[in-house]
């Protein structure tokens, strides 16, 4: 056993309360770079913000064996958020967005094509309506929040809910003018062997995403550079949303604070066996947004 005299211990005393000093303020200090703690209240508020949006879609859906390109059609979207931030450090800020994806086009078959519980013949003309919307449940930290640079990290929930149909010729399983005995309620309708049906699909699902955005200020002007993204988390659909642009700060000339955005924005969506739909699409386009600061 080693024995210690007075003085040795009085400074093993002192050496371990230096360190245990030092070791309080660099956390203290690593945690203050890291700690949303606004020195005004200036960013604190409600934000309202919107975009006018006319993306691009391409790409395919469909089975698992079978995808097809159905040609569609750009369409205009508006979409909608809404932010709140406070002062408190310890509790996350949130957000919650709205966007809307609906399209159309229409195709000529190359290849057998199953959708659902319907099978369209080689040669037929399909219809795909895709409409799919979602709400993104956003809660996040401010790591850093100035006037000149803000970076921001969260998490959200990925609220899905719409469908996709396809619509198109199908082969009739059973013709009744080639029944030698009829039912009553059968009556034989020359239909050359095919009908007009449709298949659809639902797409309501809840995905966890990984949020981040973050805003540089140009010096001398009342621009900002921004960014924003969110990607999913799971193997099982690989999902992101991502916008990159430029505000401009409206607040010196008018009371409510307001910011004029201009950007480019890309969704992709790929579901993989979201119950039996298969997708591989993206939707491109720029955008022009407002956002308001009460």
């Amino acid at each position: 056993m080693t024995i210690y005299k007075q003085g040795q211990l009085q400074m093993i005393k002192t050496v371990f309360a230096a360190t245990v000093a030092a070791l309080l303020t660099f956390t203290a200090s690593a945690t203050a770079q890291f700690t949303y703690a606004p020195t005004s209240r200036d960013d604190v508020g409600l934000y309202l913000g919107g975009q006018f949006w006319q993306p691009d879609a391409t790409g395919v859906l469909g089975a698992e064996n079978t995808r097809v390109d159905f040609n569609l059609k750009k369409q205009q979207h508006i979409q909608y958020f809404i932010d709140v931030k406070h002062p408190v450090a310890a509790l996350p800020h949130l957000r919650i967005s709205t966007t809307q994806l609906d399209t159309s086009g229409q195709t000529t078959l190359t290849q057998q094509f199953g959708f659902s519980d319907k099978t369209f013949p080689v040669a037929a003309t399909v219809n795909a309506s895709f409409n799919v919307s979602y709400i993104d449940y956003t809660l996040y930290y401010a790591l850093f929040d100035s006037d000149k640079f803000s970076f921001e990290v969260g998490f959200s929930a990925r609220d899905l809910h719409g469908d996709v149909t396809v619509a198109g010729t199908t082969k009739i399983s059973h013709d009744p003018c080639n029944d030698p005995n009829p039912a009553p309620n059968d009556p034989c309708i020359d239909l050359g062997n095919n009908a007009i049906s449709s298949g659809t699909i639902k797409t309501d699902n809840i995905n966890p995403m990984l949020f981040v955005a973050t805003s540089v200020a140009l010096p001398s002007t009342q621009l900002n550079v921004f960014a924003q993204a969110d990607f999913s988390l799971l193997n099982d659909h690989r999902l992101s949303d991502y916008q990159l642009g430029f505000s401009y700060d409206l607040h010196k000339l008018m009371r409510v604070d307001l910011q004029v955005t201009l950007g480019y924005r890309v969704v992709n969506m790929a579901f993989e066996n979201l119950n039996s739909l298969y997708t591989d699409l993206a939707f491109k386009g720029a955008f022009v947004g407002l956002i308001a600061h009460f």
